[in-house]
């Protein structure tokens, strides 16, 4: 059973919530994120990426780099951009985008749950990529980047939000991409204590997106644990920061492929062994989205096929049934030579809120085939982590993004 707790916050004050709140810090490579912080003192991104405080020689895993984060949480502190909640709290943040709402809880997580597989994954993660935000959260001696959870439907916790967004929120802002944000927190004792009790019961909850940034947050509490043999299991450093949202409310988007070259072959060879496995119908000229599942837009030469695999090549195995899946196990890999896509330099991934004339521009200029994808369904996620597989890399693009800064969990009370 899910145990998911209430937490005193460390949030920005009103009046500066929308110049605080940044986007999370991997969306960015280092001269974006230099950018990103330029006339922005208060981003949280000059927290999350804290090399942008120094000049580009540094190393951006120097001790110093994380040392200056921890500097700027306390000096925010100390000039009261932020301010620290008394009480442990559940808080709501809603995001819409396009006149779409989500709706989640934002709370603390159990690292038990995770490693005892309550809270389900479906990606591998690599740990290099999990050492920068080990440093981080440990030298911070705080989590300041949610991870995004999905849960199964609950009727009880839906009606106990719509309870909560009827007072005033904390925040309402639109950030400079158009998304708007609204936080409320739950004030009254009897729905704190309703939400925990709903969740002790939910069988488990799913990440959505942050895998790396919660095998992180996890390792850091494994380290405390191992610093402190005294524990008891209440203190912060055994929880990590999470926001929770209902399956019902959340929106993927597809993660479509380009791809450099056809792997040595002509135009025709390449038709005819796409035939094999795929009936193809030309589309012509205006970009193509598939419109159900099973079903993949290809763009070559300026002209937009139609692809469906043929029933023969479906499966109802969870993740070779994917379309990610099918596209790579009878395309992409058979055809066009790309073996793993993880490490192969010839394909390229391109998450869906950049649209299909950007698979256009690149075909254009530096690839020779695009291939544009029907979205995998949180259904599909669910299943694959139910039955303790992986999804292929690049298969889910979550939008819109959680804002990092706006909800802060501290490891030790102090």
């Amino acid at each position: 059973m899910a145990i998911v707790k209430p937490f005193v916050c460390i949030r920005p004050v009103e009046a500066l919530a929308a110049r605080v709140a940044a986007l999370p810090y991997d969306v960015y490579n280092r001269k974006e994120a230099r950018e990103a912080v330029k006339d922005h003192p208060l981003s949280f991104l000059n927290m999350d990426r804290p090399e942008t405080q120094f000049p580009d020689d540094t190393d951006m895993y120097d001790p110093k780099v994380y040392e200056k984060a921890k500097e700027l949480l306390k000096a925010r502190l100390a000039d009261h951009t932020y301010l620290t909640d008394e009480d442990q709290s559940y808080y709501l943040y809603q995001l819409t985008m396009d006149g779409r709402s989500q709706t989640g809880i934002v709370a603390c997580c159990s690292i038990d749950d995770y490693v005892s597989g309550v809270i389900k994954k479906h990606e591998n993660t690599r740990e290099e990529k999990e050492q920068d935000r080990i440093r981080h959260v440990d030298v911070m001696n705080a989590q300041t980047g949610p991870i995004f959870l999905a849960y199964r439907q609950n009727e009880v916790l839906g009606q106990i939000m719509e309870q909560v967004m009827l007072e005033r929120p904390l925040y309402d802002f639109v950030s400079e991409d158009g998304i708007g944000h609204r936080v409320w927190k739950v004030r009254k004792a009897e729905q704190n204590q309703k939400i925990e009790a709903v969740f002790a019961k939910v069988l488990a909850t799913y990440i959505a997106d942050g895998h790396h940034r919660a095998a992180s947050a996890v390792k850091v509490g494994l380290k405390r644990r191992q610093e402190n043999p005294g524990y008891t299991g209440a203190e912060p450093f055994n929880y990590f920061l999470s926001v929770l949202f209902p399956e019902d409310q959340l929106m993927i988007m597809p993660y479509n492929r380009v791809v450099k070259d056809l792997n040595g072959l002509s135009m025709e060879k390449f038709f005819t062994a796409v035939h094999d496995r795929f009936d193809v119908a030309q589309i012509g000229s205006e970009p193509y989205a598939p419109v159900k599942k099973g079903t993949f837009g290809m763009y070559l030469e300026g002209v937009w096929y139609l692809l469906k695999v043929k029933d023969e090549y479906r499966s109802d195995d969870p993740v070779s049934g994917l379309d990610v899946s099918i596209l790579q196990d009878h395309l992409l890999g058979p055809v066009l030579g790309i073996g793993d896509p993880r490490i192969d330099k010839r394909i390229d991934f391109i998450g869906g809120i950049r649209g299909l004339k950007e698979l256009e521009r690149r075909v254009s200029e530096d690839m020779t085939v695009a291939f544009s994808m029907y979205p995998t369904s949180i259904q599909e996620l669910f299943q694959v982590a139910d039955a303790g597989k992986l999804m292929p890399p690049k298969s889910t693009w979550f939008e819109p993004k959680l804002r990092s800064g706006l909800f802060i969990h501290k490891l030790t009370e102090e």
